[in-house]
């Protein structure tokens, strides 16, 4: 599928990660017109015989060299742009140890803080605020956070990563409650030392791919 009656389809992909403590996203610098100069989210035409699916994946693994994430179609916008295209939006979680960004002079990706955008191509901030929305509800009623984590975290690194997509901290003692209540995650019986504090119990979550609750 490449158009939907004699309108363009395209896949732009909303990719996240958490690093330091915050949530970010990754943008393209774009090298030709339109918008050449300004950042937008990966993306782009489907190729011939391409679904919107196959080309999310593709744009995904092109720019971070990552494909077994979580990744879920968001919304079809109908007017991103003056040509009339039609762009079939999907967001990802990517833990950033595990990307490796696409290394270019022309199209560079980088990672940029969620609150603290430049402006951005083909209204894509509404795109971006949608996908951010739709990740916070997840949070309530699945385990999506497992694809921005390592096999093994402590329950810190997961609240941190909580606390991030969330834009907001949480108490400490009653998150963890409700982690382990939940049952999501189990101890692994290692440890990893944080700081100066005692060595803190790892976990894992019971399932790497995607589990409501």
């Amino acid at each position: 599928m490449v158009g939907i009656g004699l309108r363009p389809v395209a896949a732009l992909v909303v990719i996240f990660t958490v690093q330091d403590g915050n949530l970010q996203v990754l943008l393209i610098r774009r090298s030709a017109p339109p918008y050449q100069g300004w950042w937008s989210l990966p993306g782009g035409l489907l190729s011939p015989g391409e679904g919107p699916d196959e080309a999310a994946v593709r744009k995904l693994a092109e720019e971070t060299g990552v494909a077994d994430v979580y990744l879920e179609q968001l919304y079809t916008f109908w007017d991103l742009d003056d040509r009339e295209g039609v762009a079939v939006s999907y967001f990802a979680l990517v833990d950033a140890r595990q990307a490796h960004l696409a290394q270019r002079q022309e199209w560079p990706p980088a990672w940029w803080p969620v609150d603290g955008l430049p402006p951005l191509a083909f209204k894509n901030e509404r795109v971006v605020e949608y996908a951010l929305r739709r990740l916070r509800a997840k949070l309530e009623y699945s385990n999506v956070a497992y694809s921005l984590l390592p096999a093994q975290f402590t329950l810190s690194q997961l609240q941190r990563v909580y606390e991030a997509i969330l834009g907001r901290r949480l108490d400490k003692r009653n998150f963890r409650r409700r982690m382990l209540s939940l049952g999501l995650i189990v101890p692994t019986g290692g440890r990893a030392v944080e700081g100066r504090h005692r060595p803190a119990q790892l976990y894992a979550f019971k399932e790497r791919r995607p589990v409501l609750f």
